[in-house]
């Protein structure tokens, strides 16, 4: 994840947190958002035992200004009518995976990518710990998906941020939306952390690139993972920036390695040239390779789900056998 990358995609996508402030908009009834919390719900198990459907999760990994190739995948997975029940994100991947959570359509998503402007999602404001608040993507985030919580969400979303002073990964799954977004997405050092509850969070990336995981661990049977991080090779290093960003990107990729073995589905958009998140061009040709990536696993996809829906058949008792 190039470090200018995120940043790029955070003002690219237009993404925003919001904390308790009161959003305005035309279309929306302004109102007090509680804060981010971390309250995992569990309720997946359930719906395992008493369905034949397998869980399908969708994680959305970090990347930066690559966050547009993910909304070429959902195109993809709604034009083939898979749904996932519930989606886990990551910087980049958080604010798609929220914006998308909320209702918005494939289509919807990539006229809001492609009018997001530099001034809706971008000010700077200089301190010690950064130079960007987040204030305006938590507010750009919000507004996107309608003041909606993360708990009231129409696919069950869940955020993964860093706990700042120990290290720790969290996973924001009830209250603020946007506030929870701006934490996933604060890059150390270029934002100022995120405050929540008394709690610095930043980007999410640092300690789950791919959060396959927390997937896992909700509980889903099978598990497709968007990795868009920037593959080392293709890194230039011939000056500081670069070799800064080198050491971001070998760390992250081991990372998410580790992660991705327990995917079932890995899509991994061929995005091997510095994009920027301003250019319209840009956006659509990130767009259009999440769409290429998606198409190459796409029967893979329905192969595995086939088969997790036998398994899941399988296991169920009919209620009229004999015990």
């Amino acid at each position: 994840m190039h470090i200018f990358k995120t940043l790029i995609l955070i003002s690219s996508l237009g993404l925003v947190a919001c904390q308790h402030n009161v959003i305005q908009s035309p279309k929306v009834v302004a109102q007090t958002i509680p804060e981010a919390e971390s309250k995992i719900d569990q309720s997946f198990y359930k719906y395992k035992q008493s369905n034949k459907k397998p869980i399908v999760a969708l994680v959305l990994g970090s990347g930066g200004a690559r966050g547009y190739a993910h909304i070429g995948v959902i195109e993809v997975l709604e034009k083939y009518g898979i749904q996932p029940d519930f989606i886990v994100g990551t910087s980049a991947g958080s604010i798609v995976g929220s914006i998308y959570a909320s209702g918005k359509s494939a289509d919807q998503l990539k006229q809001i990518a492609l009018d997001m402007k530099v001034g809706d999602v971008r000010e700077f404001k200089i301190g010690l710990k950064g130079f960007f608040d987040g204030k305006k993507v938590e507010d750009y985030v919000n507004q996107q998906v309608g003041t909606i919580a993360l708990d009231k969400m129409k696919i069950p979303m869940y955020v993964v941020a860093t706990e700042l002073k120990h290290g720790k990964k969290v996973v924001f799954n009830y209250g603020n939306t946007g506030q929870a977004v701006r934490a996933s997405v604060s890059i150390p050092s270029m934002f100022i952390p995120t405050t929540i509850a008394g709690k610095e969070y930043v980007d999410g990336g640092l300690v789950s690139p791919v959060p396959v995981d927390v997937a896992r661990e909700l509980g889903a049977d099978v598990v497709i993972a968007v990795d868009i991080l920037a593959q080392p090779i293709y890194t230039e290093t011939t000056n500081v920036w670069g070799l800064f960003n080198q050491n971001i990107n070998i760390m992250q990729n081991r990372l998410a390695a580790e992660e991705l073995k327990n995917a079932d589905i890995v899509i991994q958009p061929d995005l091997r040239e510095k994009a920027h998140i301003f250019d319209v061009q840009g956006r659509q040709d990130t767009i259009q390779a999440g769409v290429d990536a998606a198409m190459e696993r796409i029967k893979d996809l329905e192969t595995v789900l086939k088969m997790k829906r036998s398994q899941n058949e399988s296991l169920i008792i009919p209620l009229n056998a004999k015990s």
